[in-house]
């Protein structure tokens, strides 16, 4: 195989599509569409400020709590917030219908509220134009229009006969083509990754090294995205007899694995897996809870064997003489009790959720269309696993509060005294609350993440091997008539 013939049928190739006067009508259609995407994108910087803001007024109003009583001050509470992903601005994934903040307070665990699409109109439902959504959903489309008619219409007019008869090879001809294909590819993918950067490099310049890592990785996948699709438009090409045939399989491809295939799997998922409203799923956690103790209750059968169960232990006869606060004791241990049966459900609701999309998920190793989203989502922070760290960040952060501020009421609250304030006499002094750290999420790493998508990892990298062994076999069997 000769790189100078490989070379020149590219160049032909791309000559041929240069000539026409649709290829500058579809790409100033993309940049149309990349302005358009980059400024939808721009709210990224809002709203991580309007969230910061927010979050810096939660933790001043807890800061300034005067004295108090520390179990007032576990149920006063604070809030959580979630910053958009400096690459959120690039693949909004589900971003815009999860929530971001959540209020975090003793014995009751929120839901993560304040989503965008909660204070949308229904409009948001059918999809955000992101630049990550143009490029997995109309490139391809581009890539077959532009593509469909490269072989099978120099088949129709002899072009590919003199080809041949020249000296270049089948090989040489259809991975050619592909190259010319796919380096029109690049002028409309090359645009939307370099304002990518710029964005991360100008007005996010404070970015991580993890951040620029992401940006390569997304690169990486969306030029193999291409490749992948070059190779399969000449496959089409290279098979068919009619150019209108070619372009007629290449479109139903693009509705089977963009359209059909995904919205399908979700229906299948949601039908066998469906989901608890979120009454059902508060129902029966209040009534596990009650079933298993209420420690606010002093006639609570649980904990009266419990307190029955700490005095035989410490070898006294009443709460009074414990060495610490009882009610303080009991509060940390309802704690610890409703937090185990909220986690319980909660990790049932997780599996649920995982179920639904399993059948999405385990698709993606025949969708590359699939596979990249869920890649890409990935990179960007906007998945469903992103979303779930930031619930269990939250929770841990609210437990930690709570179980702190009834270490605080053991500890420093006279013994004889179980619960309430009465006035400033049992109370703790303020800088026990400045003394505590403030929410602060991380995101988690790129290794982490990319290995709950190791599915949609070897459908690409499948993909890009199958359309070369593909195309090389091709090659041997294609004929000039």
């Amino acid at each position: 195989m000769r790189k100078g013939v490989l070379l020149l049928i590219a160049r032909q190739f791309l000559a041929n599509v240069f000539k026409s006067k649709a290829i500058y009508l579809l790409i100033g259609m993309m940049v149309i569409l990349l302005f358009y995407a980059a400024l939808s994108g721009k709210g990224y910087h809002d709203q991580n400020h309007f969230r910061t803001e927010h979050q810096e007024i939660a933790r001043k109003s807890w800061e300034d709590n005067p004295d108090k009583h520390p179990h007032r001050m576990a149920h006063f509470g604070t809030f959580a917030f979630r910053l958009k992903h400096a690459l959120s601005v690039f693949d909004f994934g589900i971003e815009s219908f999860t929530g971001n903040a959540v209020f975090l307070e003793a014995h009751r665990q929120n839901m993560v509220n304040f989503s965008e699409a909660s204070f949308s109109t229904g409009l948001l439902r059918f999809g955000e134009l992101s630049m990550a959504m143009i490029l997995q959903t109309i490139l391809p489309l581009l890539i077959f229009f532009i593509g469909y008619a490269s072989i099978v219409s120099d088949r129709a007019n002899g072009t590919l006969k003199i080809l041949l008869t020249q000296g270049a090879s089948w090989k040489e001809i259809l991975l050619g083509r592909s190259l010319g294909l796919f380096i029109i590819a690049c002028i409309f993918i090359l645009p939307y990754l370099l304002t990518l950067a710029t964005l991360l490099f100008s007005e996010w310049h404070d970015s991580g090294g993890e951040e620029w890592t992401r940006f390569a990785l997304v690169t990486f996948f969306y030029l193999l995205y291409a490749i992948i699709l070059c190779f399969v438009t000449i496959i089409v090409s290279a098979q068919s007899q009619l150019a209108k045939n070619a372009l007629v399989k290449l479109l139903g491809i693009w509705l089977l694995l963009v359209v059909l295939l995904p919205k399908t799997s979700q229906a299948i998922g949601s039908y066998f897996y469906p989901s608890p409203t979120k009454l059902t799923f508060r129902s029966a956690i209040e009534e596990e809870v009650i079933q298993n103790g209420d420690s606010h209750n002093p006639n609570d059968p649980f904990f009266n064997s419990l307190r029955d169960s700490v005095l035989n232990v410490h070898q006294v006869k009443s709460v009074e003489e414990l060495p610490f606060n009882y009610g303080g004791f009991i509060m940390g241990q309802g704690e610890k009790l409703s937090a185990k049966i909220y986690n319980k459900h909660h990790n049932r609701l997780l599996i649920n959720y995982r179920n639904q999309n399993s059948l999405t998920n385990w698709l993606s190793i025949i969708n590359p269309y699939l596979a990249l989203k869920n890649i890409s989502m990935t990179l960007c922070g906007t998945d469903f696993e992103s979303y779930v760290d930031f619930q269990k960040q939250s929770e841990n952060y609210r437990y930690l509060l709570a179980q702190k501020m009834n270490e605080l009421q053991m500890k420093y609250i006279s013994t004889g005294h179980i619960s309430g304030s009465e006035g400033k006499v049992h109370v703790v002094n303020r800088s026990e609350w400045k003394a505590f750290p403030d929410f602060d999420y991380h995101y988690p790493t790129v290794v982490s993440g990319l290995r709950n998508e190791i599915p949609s990892l070897l459908s690409v990298l499948g993909w890009f091997l199958l359309s070369i062994l593909f195309l090389f076999r091709l090659s041997k069997k294609a004929k000039a008539l």
